[in-house]
Protein backbone atom coordinates (compact mmCIF):
# COMPACT_ATOMS: atom_id res chain seq x y z
CA UNK A 1 0.00 0.00 0.00
CA UNK A 2 1.38 3.31 -0.97
CA UNK A 3 1.90 6.45 1.85
CA UNK A 4 -0.71 8.29 2.61
CA UNK A 5 1.36 11.86 1.57
CA UNK A 6 1.63 11.63 -2.49
CA UNK A 7 1.54 13.54 -5.20
CA UNK A 8 -1.17 15.54 -6.44
CA UNK A 9 -1.85 13.32 -9.58
CA UNK A 10 -1.54 10.13 -7.63
CA UNK A 11 -4.01 12.13 -5.12
CA UNK A 12 -6.28 12.37 -7.63
CA UNK A 13 -5.60 8.38 -8.75
CA UNK A 14 -6.65 6.99 -5.77
CA UNK A 15 -8.77 9.36 -3.78
CA UNK A 16 -12.05 7.08 -4.65
CA UNK A 17 -10.57 4.43 -2.48
CA UNK A 18 -8.47 5.93 -0.13
CA UNK A 19 -11.06 8.82 0.37
CA UNK A 20 -11.86 8.08 4.38
CA UNK A 21 -8.14 6.82 5.38
CA UNK A 22 -5.96 9.93 3.34
CA UNK A 23 -8.15 12.17 5.12
CA UNK A 24 -7.32 10.80 9.25
CA UNK A 25 -3.61 10.46 7.70
CA UNK A 26 -3.92 14.15 6.60
CA UNK A 27 -5.36 15.27 9.93
CA UNK A 28 -2.50 13.40 11.80
CA UNK A 29 -0.07 15.36 9.76
CA UNK A 30 -1.49 18.66 10.97
CA UNK A 31 -1.77 17.79 14.43
CA UNK A 32 0.53 19.79 16.93
CA UNK A 33 1.87 16.77 19.02
CA UNK A 34 -0.06 17.18 22.19
CA UNK A 35 -3.44 17.34 20.29
CA UNK A 36 -2.41 14.13 18.26
CA UNK A 37 -0.91 12.50 22.00
CA UNK A 38 -4.82 12.80 23.46
CA UNK A 39 -6.33 11.75 20.45
CA UNK A 40 -3.90 8.25 19.75
CA UNK A 41 -4.67 7.84 24.15
CA UNK A 42 -8.99 8.59 22.93
CA UNK A 43 -8.22 5.86 20.04
CA UNK A 44 -6.57 3.58 22.13
CA UNK A 45 -9.64 3.38 24.73
CA UNK A 46 -12.01 2.23 21.86
CA UNK A 47 -9.62 -0.03 20.47
CA UNK A 48 -8.79 -2.69 22.39
CA UNK A 49 -6.68 -4.53 20.08
CA UNK A 50 -4.15 -1.51 19.98
CA UNK A 51 -1.35 -2.00 22.83
CA UNK A 52 0.57 0.45 24.91
CA UNK A 53 4.59 -0.51 24.94
CA UNK A 54 4.50 0.52 28.67
CA UNK A 55 6.93 -1.97 29.74
CA UNK A 56 10.67 -1.41 27.91
CA UNK A 57 10.57 -5.22 28.40
CA UNK A 58 7.83 -5.38 25.80
CA UNK A 59 9.53 -3.08 23.38
CA UNK A 60 10.48 -4.62 20.52
CA UNK A 61 14.33 -4.74 20.07
CA UNK A 62 14.24 -2.83 16.56
CA UNK A 63 12.39 -0.30 18.36
CA UNK A 64 15.43 0.56 21.62
CA UNK A 65 17.20 3.14 20.78
CA UNK A 66 20.65 3.78 22.49
CA UNK A 67 19.57 6.89 25.26
CA UNK A 68 20.46 10.49 24.12
CA UNK A 69 20.51 12.84 27.01
CA UNK A 70 18.37 15.37 28.12
CA UNK A 71 16.31 15.30 24.26
CA UNK A 72 15.48 11.65 24.41
CA UNK A 73 15.64 11.88 20.59
CA UNK A 74 15.26 9.02 18.28
CA UNK A 75 14.01 8.11 14.87
CA UNK A 76 12.43 4.78 15.26
CA UNK A 77 10.61 3.70 18.48
CA UNK A 78 7.64 3.00 15.91
CA UNK A 79 5.90 -0.80 15.94
CA UNK A 80 4.80 -1.45 12.72
CA UNK A 81 4.92 -5.01 12.49
CA UNK A 82 4.79 -6.23 8.58
CA UNK A 83 2.33 -9.32 9.72
CA UNK A 84 0.13 -6.43 10.03
CA UNK A 85 0.21 -6.32 5.81
CA UNK A 86 -1.12 -10.23 5.85
CA UNK A 87 -4.27 -9.31 8.41
CA UNK A 88 -5.22 -6.21 6.03
CA UNK A 89 -5.33 -8.63 3.50
CA UNK A 90 -7.59 -11.24 4.89
CA UNK A 91 -10.54 -9.27 3.91
CA UNK A 92 -10.80 -6.96 1.14
CA UNK A 93 -13.99 -4.66 2.24
CA UNK A 94 -12.45 -1.53 4.12
CA UNK A 95 -14.93 -0.41 6.46
CA UNK A 96 -15.28 3.58 7.16
CA UNK A 97 -14.11 3.30 11.01
CA UNK A 98 -12.83 6.40 11.81
CA UNK A 99 -15.48 8.28 10.51
CA UNK A 100 -17.61 6.90 13.25
CA UNK A 101 -14.42 6.71 15.10
CA UNK A 102 -13.72 8.54 18.20
CA UNK A 103 -17.49 9.10 19.16
CA UNK A 104 -17.52 5.79 20.74
CA UNK A 105 -16.39 6.07 23.84
CA UNK A 106 -18.05 4.50 26.57
CA UNK A 107 -19.68 7.00 29.11
CA UNK A 108 -21.78 6.63 32.14
CA UNK A 109 -23.21 9.06 34.60
CA UNK A 110 -20.45 8.72 37.13
CA UNK A 111 -17.69 9.22 34.83
CA UNK A 112 -20.01 12.61 33.98
CA UNK A 113 -20.51 13.45 37.32
CA UNK A 114 -16.86 13.58 38.43
CA UNK A 115 -15.86 15.17 34.93
CA UNK A 116 -18.52 17.84 35.29
CA UNK A 117 -17.13 18.40 39.23
CA UNK A 118 -13.27 18.69 37.81
CA UNK A 119 -15.09 21.62 34.98
CA UNK A 120 -16.94 23.23 38.39
CA UNK A 121 -14.42 23.02 40.18
CA UNK A 122 -12.01 25.48 37.86
CA UNK A 123 -10.97 28.78 38.76
CA UNK A 124 -12.45 31.35 36.80
CA UNK A 125 -10.57 34.30 35.33
CA UNK A 126 -12.27 37.74 36.91
CA UNK A 127 -13.54 40.43 34.13
CA UNK A 128 -13.68 43.74 34.28
CA UNK A 129 -17.39 43.84 33.67
CA UNK A 130 -17.22 40.71 37.13
CA UNK A 131 -15.22 43.48 38.99
CA UNK A 132 -17.77 46.04 38.18
CA UNK A 133 -20.47 44.50 39.25
CA UNK A 134 -19.16 42.82 42.19
CA UNK A 135 -17.98 46.73 43.51
CA UNK A 136 -21.93 48.20 42.44
CA UNK A 137 -23.24 46.00 45.07
CA UNK A 138 -21.28 47.40 47.88
CA UNK A 139 -22.92 50.73 46.95
CA UNK A 140 -26.49 51.92 48.25
CA UNK A 141 -27.97 52.28 45.21
CA UNK A 142 -31.70 51.78 44.81
CA UNK A 143 -32.99 49.29 43.07
CA UNK A 144 -33.79 51.16 40.24
CA UNK A 145 -30.66 52.75 39.89
CA UNK A 146 -28.73 49.17 40.32
CA UNK A 147 -30.73 47.88 37.78
CA UNK A 148 -29.55 50.91 35.18
CA UNK A 149 -26.20 50.63 36.54
CA UNK A 150 -25.79 47.05 35.37
CA UNK A 151 -27.06 48.29 32.11
CA UNK A 152 -24.64 50.68 31.37
CA UNK A 153 -21.66 48.51 33.01
CA UNK A 154 -22.56 46.45 30.07
CA UNK A 155 -21.26 49.00 27.70
CA UNK A 156 -17.88 49.55 29.08
CA UNK A 157 -15.54 47.50 26.81
CA UNK A 158 -12.36 46.15 27.62
CA UNK A 159 -10.26 49.28 27.67
CA UNK A 160 -12.18 50.25 30.31
CA UNK A 161 -14.32 53.15 28.73
CA UNK A 162 -18.63 53.68 28.23
CA UNK A 163 -19.41 53.42 25.00
CA UNK A 164 -22.99 53.34 25.54
CA UNK A 165 -25.42 56.08 24.14
CA UNK A 166 -26.92 58.27 26.60
CA UNK A 167 -29.64 59.24 24.34
CA UNK A 168 -30.85 56.04 24.15
CA UNK A 169 -30.01 55.16 27.79
CA UNK A 170 -31.80 57.81 29.03
CA UNK A 171 -34.69 57.18 25.99
CA UNK A 172 -35.29 53.40 27.41
CA UNK A 173 -34.64 54.03 31.09
CA UNK A 174 -37.13 56.92 30.84
CA UNK A 175 -34.69 58.42 33.57
CA UNK A 176 -33.65 62.40 32.83
CA UNK A 177 -30.35 62.78 31.88
CA UNK A 178 -28.65 64.01 34.90
CA UNK A 179 -30.13 60.95 36.50
CA UNK A 180 -28.09 58.93 34.31
CA UNK A 181 -25.00 60.97 34.50
CA UNK A 182 -24.98 60.92 37.81
CA UNK A 183 -25.02 56.72 38.13
CA UNK A 184 -22.56 57.08 35.49
CA UNK A 185 -20.11 59.09 38.26
CA UNK A 186 -21.09 56.71 40.40
CA UNK A 187 -19.57 53.91 38.14
CA UNK A 188 -16.40 55.53 37.57
CA UNK A 189 -15.55 55.58 41.16
CA UNK A 190 -15.16 52.55 41.17
CA UNK A 191 -11.51 50.33 40.90
CA UNK A 192 -9.51 50.75 38.49
CA UNK A 193 -8.66 54.25 38.19
CA UNK A 194 -10.52 55.64 35.11
CA UNK A 195 -12.79 53.29 34.30
CA UNK A 196 -16.19 54.36 33.29
CA UNK A 197 -14.82 57.41 31.18
CA UNK A 198 -16.10 58.19 27.51
CA UNK A 199 -12.67 59.97 26.58
CA UNK A 200 -8.98 59.46 26.94
CA UNK A 201 -9.13 63.16 28.56
CA UNK A 202 -11.87 62.23 30.69
CA UNK A 203 -9.68 59.50 31.81
CA UNK A 204 -6.38 60.29 32.40
CA UNK A 205 -7.99 63.88 34.21
CA UNK A 206 -10.04 61.41 36.67
CA UNK A 207 -6.69 59.35 37.61
CA UNK A 208 -4.59 62.72 37.93
CA UNK A 209 -7.07 63.88 40.02
CA UNK A 210 -6.44 60.74 42.77
CA UNK A 211 -2.38 61.60 42.48
CA UNK A 212 -1.95 63.74 45.80
CA UNK A 213 1.04 66.18 46.48
CA UNK A 214 2.81 66.02 42.78
CA UNK A 215 4.43 69.57 41.90
CA UNK A 216 3.66 69.31 38.82
CA UNK A 217 -0.27 68.28 38.62
CA UNK A 218 -1.58 71.74 37.36
CA UNK A 219 1.01 71.69 34.15
CA UNK A 220 -0.04 67.65 33.45
CA UNK A 221 -3.97 68.88 33.60
CA UNK A 222 -2.61 71.38 31.06
CA UNK A 223 -1.37 69.03 28.55
CA UNK A 224 -4.25 66.72 29.18
CA UNK A 225 -6.74 69.31 28.47
CA UNK A 226 -5.75 71.29 25.73
CA UNK A 227 -2.39 69.42 24.07
CA UNK A 228 -2.79 65.77 24.13
CA UNK A 229 -2.18 65.35 20.42
CA UNK A 230 1.05 67.61 21.00
CA UNK A 231 2.21 65.19 23.45
CA UNK A 232 1.41 62.24 21.11
CA UNK A 233 3.65 63.49 18.15
CA UNK A 234 6.44 64.08 20.92
CA UNK A 235 6.28 68.07 19.62
CA UNK A 236 8.81 69.14 22.82
CA UNK A 237 9.63 72.48 21.47
CA UNK A 238 5.80 73.50 21.44
CA UNK A 239 4.86 72.33 24.26
CA UNK A 240 8.11 74.07 26.23
CA UNK A 241 7.16 77.03 24.60
CA UNK A 242 3.40 76.88 24.85
CA UNK A 243 3.83 75.72 28.66
CA UNK A 244 6.76 78.04 29.89
CA UNK A 245 9.16 74.88 30.76
CA UNK A 246 12.59 73.99 30.05
CA UNK A 247 12.96 70.36 28.79
CA UNK A 248 14.03 69.17 31.97
CA UNK A 249 10.39 70.37 33.94
CA UNK A 250 8.88 68.82 30.85
CA UNK A 251 10.68 65.77 31.29
CA UNK A 252 8.83 65.80 34.52
CA UNK A 253 5.78 66.51 33.46
CA UNK A 254 5.52 63.96 30.50
CA UNK A 255 6.53 61.17 33.22
CA UNK A 256 3.78 61.97 35.29
CA UNK A 257 1.20 61.57 32.26
CA UNK A 258 3.02 58.42 31.33
CA UNK A 259 2.41 57.16 35.00
CA UNK A 260 -1.45 57.06 33.81
CA UNK A 261 -3.30 54.78 32.04
CA UNK A 262 -4.91 55.01 28.70
CA UNK A 263 -6.75 51.67 28.79
CA UNK A 264 -8.00 50.87 32.34
CA UNK A 265 -9.69 47.80 31.78
CA UNK A 266 -6.34 45.82 30.07
CA UNK A 267 -5.82 44.62 33.56
CA UNK A 268 -8.64 42.22 33.57
CA UNK A 269 -7.02 40.83 30.05
CA UNK A 270 -6.16 37.90 30.38
CA UNK A 271 -3.81 36.02 27.19
CA UNK A 272 -4.28 32.63 26.58
CA UNK A 273 -1.39 30.46 26.90
CA UNK A 274 -0.18 28.78 24.34
CA UNK A 275 2.11 25.48 25.38
CA UNK A 276 3.98 24.48 22.38
CA UNK A 277 6.19 20.81 22.85
CA UNK A 278 8.88 20.76 20.14
CA UNK A 279 8.66 17.97 18.26
CA UNK A 280 11.91 18.47 16.28
CA UNK A 281 15.56 18.98 17.63
CA UNK A 282 18.83 19.61 15.62
CA UNK A 283 22.25 18.40 16.69
CA UNK A 284 25.25 18.58 14.93
CA UNK A 285 26.90 15.32 14.05
CA UNK A 286 29.74 14.28 11.90
CA UNK A 287 29.87 17.92 10.31
CA UNK A 288 26.02 18.72 9.62
CA UNK A 289 23.19 19.73 11.08
CA UNK A 290 20.80 16.85 11.43
CA UNK A 291 17.22 17.36 12.34
CA UNK A 292 15.36 14.29 14.52
CA UNK A 293 11.79 13.91 15.61
CA UNK A 294 11.17 13.01 19.20
CA UNK A 295 8.96 9.81 19.17
CA UNK A 296 9.44 9.82 22.87
CA UNK A 297 6.70 12.35 23.18
CA UNK A 298 3.82 9.81 21.44
CA UNK A 299 2.55 6.76 22.93
CA UNK A 300 4.52 3.66 21.85
CA UNK A 301 1.88 1.21 19.68
CA UNK A 302 1.63 -1.96 18.56
CA UNK A 303 -1.33 -4.29 17.52
CA UNK A 304 -2.03 -6.91 20.32
CA UNK A 305 -0.33 -9.96 20.52
CA UNK A 306 -3.48 -11.82 22.19
CA UNK A 307 -6.42 -9.96 19.51
CA UNK A 308 -3.85 -11.76 16.68
CA UNK A 309 -3.66 -15.12 18.30
CA UNK A 310 -7.75 -14.79 18.66
CA UNK A 311 -8.06 -14.19 14.97
CA UNK A 312 -5.96 -16.90 14.18
CA UNK A 313 -7.43 -19.21 16.27
CA UNK A 314 -9.85 -21.46 14.78
CA UNK A 315 -12.11 -21.93 18.00
CA UNK A 316 -12.59 -17.98 18.13
CA UNK A 317 -16.59 -17.92 16.95
CA UNK A 318 -16.59 -16.02 13.22
CA UNK A 319 -18.80 -13.05 14.82
CA UNK A 320 -15.88 -12.60 16.74
CA UNK A 321 -13.28 -12.35 14.33
CA UNK A 322 -14.91 -10.35 12.20
CA UNK A 323 -14.96 -7.80 14.88
CA UNK A 324 -11.43 -8.38 15.70
CA UNK A 325 -10.52 -8.12 12.54
CA UNK A 326 -12.11 -4.83 11.89
CA UNK A 327 -10.27 -2.91 14.81
CA UNK A 328 -6.81 -4.68 14.50
CA UNK A 329 -7.17 -2.97 10.68
CA UNK A 330 -8.09 0.35 11.83
CA UNK A 331 -5.04 -0.04 14.58
CA UNK A 332 -2.86 -1.33 11.62
CA UNK A 333 -3.69 1.59 9.54
CA UNK A 334 -3.42 3.99 12.64
CA UNK A 335 -0.07 3.07 13.25
CA UNK A 336 1.18 3.47 9.64
CA UNK A 337 -0.54 6.75 9.49
CA UNK A 338 1.68 7.65 12.70
CA UNK A 339 4.28 6.01 11.31
CA UNK A 340 4.42 8.47 8.17
CA UNK A 341 3.40 11.56 9.69
CA UNK A 342 6.29 11.22 12.03
CA UNK A 343 8.66 10.30 8.91
CA UNK A 344 7.32 12.95 6.50
CA UNK A 345 7.77 15.73 10.04
CA UNK A 346 11.63 14.57 10.24
CA UNK A 347 12.31 14.83 5.97
CA UNK A 348 10.77 18.02 6.06
CA UNK A 349 12.36 19.34 9.06
CA UNK A 350 15.92 18.08 7.38
CA UNK A 351 15.29 20.12 4.23
CA UNK A 352 14.72 22.87 6.06
CA UNK A 353 18.08 22.19 8.20
CA UNK A 354 20.15 21.44 4.94
CA UNK A 355 18.90 25.11 3.74
CA UNK A 356 19.66 27.40 6.71
CA UNK A 357 22.78 25.98 7.48
CA UNK A 358 24.12 29.31 7.86
CA UNK A 359 21.41 30.59 9.43
CA UNK A 360 22.13 28.07 12.50
CA UNK A 361 25.77 29.09 12.33
CA UNK A 362 25.24 33.02 12.40
CA UNK A 363 21.67 34.21 12.78
CA UNK A 364 19.19 35.81 11.62
CA UNK A 365 21.12 37.51 8.94
CA UNK A 366 21.86 34.92 7.07
CA UNK A 367 18.26 33.66 6.78
CA UNK A 368 18.02 32.27 3.60
CA UNK A 369 14.59 32.69 1.57
CA UNK A 370 12.51 29.54 0.88
CA UNK A 371 9.32 28.32 -0.33
CA UNK A 372 7.29 25.53 0.60
CA UNK A 373 7.26 24.55 -3.02
CA UNK A 374 10.99 24.39 -3.31
CA UNK A 375 10.94 21.78 -0.10
CA UNK A 376 7.67 19.78 -1.56
CA UNK A 377 9.61 19.33 -5.03
CA UNK A 378 12.87 18.16 -2.95
CA UNK A 379 10.50 15.68 -0.07
CA UNK A 380 8.20 14.35 -3.22
CA UNK A 381 5.40 15.55 -1.76
CA UNK A 382 2.45 18.18 -2.71
CA UNK A 383 2.98 21.84 -1.50
CA UNK A 384 0.25 21.21 0.59
CA UNK A 385 1.68 18.87 2.67
CA UNK A 386 4.35 20.40 3.66
CA UNK A 387 1.88 23.45 4.35
CA UNK A 388 0.18 20.70 6.97
CA UNK A 389 3.49 19.45 8.28
CA UNK A 390 4.64 22.61 9.05
CA UNK A 391 1.27 24.27 10.61
CA UNK A 392 1.62 24.47 14.60
CA UNK A 393 4.99 22.25 14.94
CA UNK A 394 8.05 23.76 16.76
CA UNK A 395 11.89 22.85 16.19
CA UNK A 396 14.51 23.06 18.62
CA UNK A 397 17.48 24.72 17.55
CA UNK A 398 21.29 25.94 18.59
CA UNK A 399 19.09 29.50 17.89
CA UNK A 400 16.38 28.82 19.79
CA UNK A 401 12.78 27.68 19.68
CA UNK A 402 11.03 28.49 16.21
CA UNK A 403 8.32 27.43 14.26
CA UNK A 404 8.72 25.43 11.09
CA UNK A 405 6.82 27.85 9.07
CA UNK A 406 9.05 30.98 10.53
CA UNK A 407 11.70 29.48 7.94
CA UNK A 408 9.43 29.71 4.80
CA UNK A 409 9.87 33.66 3.74
CA UNK A 410 10.07 35.29 0.21
CA UNK A 411 12.90 37.25 -0.28
CA UNK A 412 15.30 40.37 -2.28
CA UNK A 413 17.75 40.20 -4.49
CA UNK A 414 21.42 41.77 -3.24
CA UNK A 415 23.16 43.98 -5.52
CA UNK A 416 25.31 40.89 -5.97
CA UNK A 417 22.39 39.09 -7.13
CA UNK A 418 21.83 37.26 -3.66
CA UNK A 419 18.56 36.24 -2.46
CA UNK A 420 18.21 37.89 1.15
CA UNK A 421 15.08 36.91 3.72
CA UNK A 422 12.79 39.66 4.80
CA UNK A 423 13.02 38.99 7.92
CA UNK A 424 16.80 39.28 7.33
CA UNK A 425 16.09 42.84 6.13
CA UNK A 426 13.24 43.12 8.84
CA UNK A 427 16.04 42.34 11.90
CA UNK A 428 18.32 45.04 9.59
CA UNK A 429 15.75 47.78 10.06
CA UNK A 430 14.71 46.67 13.59
CA UNK A 431 19.07 47.04 14.42
CA UNK A 432 19.04 50.53 12.21
CA UNK A 433 15.89 52.22 14.13
CA UNK A 434 17.70 50.76 17.73
CA UNK A 435 21.08 52.03 17.15
CA UNK A 436 19.63 55.76 15.19
CA UNK A 437 20.00 59.25 16.88
CA UNK A 438 16.88 59.98 18.79
CA UNK A 439 17.30 63.84 18.10
CA UNK A 440 17.35 62.73 14.63
CA UNK A 441 15.84 59.46 13.76
CA UNK A 442 15.71 57.87 10.19
CA UNK A 443 13.02 58.46 8.02
CA UNK A 444 12.58 55.73 5.46
CA UNK A 445 14.36 57.05 2.78
CA UNK A 446 17.72 57.31 5.47
CA UNK A 447 16.81 53.59 6.18
CA UNK A 448 16.43 52.84 2.46
CA UNK A 449 20.01 54.23 1.55
CA UNK A 450 21.80 52.58 4.97
CA UNK A 451 20.29 49.27 3.60
CA UNK A 452 21.92 50.01 0.00
CA UNK A 453 25.20 50.73 1.58
CA UNK A 454 25.08 47.13 3.11
CA UNK A 455 23.96 45.74 -0.54
CA UNK A 456 20.35 45.38 -0.66
CA UNK A 457 17.97 48.02 -2.14
CA UNK A 458 14.22 47.98 -0.78
CA UNK A 459 11.91 50.48 -2.00
CA UNK A 460 10.56 52.91 0.44
CA UNK A 461 7.04 51.83 0.69
CA UNK A 462 8.28 48.51 1.38
CA UNK A 463 10.73 49.67 4.52
CA UNK A 464 6.94 51.36 5.94
CA UNK A 465 5.57 47.97 5.46
CA UNK A 466 8.12 46.84 7.39
CA UNK A 467 8.25 49.25 9.83
CA UNK A 468 4.38 48.41 10.38
CA UNK A 469 5.03 44.79 10.93
CA UNK A 470 7.92 45.87 13.40
CA UNK A 471 5.32 48.28 15.07
CA UNK A 472 8.08 50.92 14.69
CA UNK A 473 6.22 54.61 14.49
CA UNK A 474 7.68 57.04 11.59
CA UNK A 475 10.36 59.12 12.25
CA UNK A 476 8.41 62.32 13.35
CA UNK A 477 7.29 60.31 16.03
CA UNK A 478 10.20 58.71 17.25
CA UNK A 479 11.60 62.21 17.60
CA UNK A 480 12.96 63.19 20.82
CA UNK A 481 15.01 66.50 21.09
Amino acid sequence: MAGPYLSLSQQQRQVMTLAPQLRQSLEMLQMPVMELRAALLKEMSVNPTIDDLTDPAEVPSSTIEPEVPQQHVTDKGLDFNPDVDAILQQDDEWRDYFMQGMENAPSNDDAEEKRQYMFDSIRQQVSLQDHLLEQLTLTDLSPADHELAVLMIGNINDDGYFTGSLPDIIMISGRTESEVLGILKVIQSFDPPGVGARTLRECLLHQLGLIEDSPWEDEARLVIDKYLEKLGAHDEKYLCKALSLTRDELAHVTTLIRSLNPRPGRIFEHERTEYVEPEVFVTWEKGRYVAKVDNALLPHIRISKHYRALLEDKATPAETKSYIRERIRAGAFLIRSLYQRQETIRKIAQEIVDAQTEFLTKGIESLRPMTMADVAKKVGVHETTVSRTVANKYMRTPRGLFELKYFFTPGLKSKDGVSVSNKSVQDQIKRLVEEEDPAEPLSDLAIGERLAAQGVTVARRTIAKYRGILRIPPSHERRRI
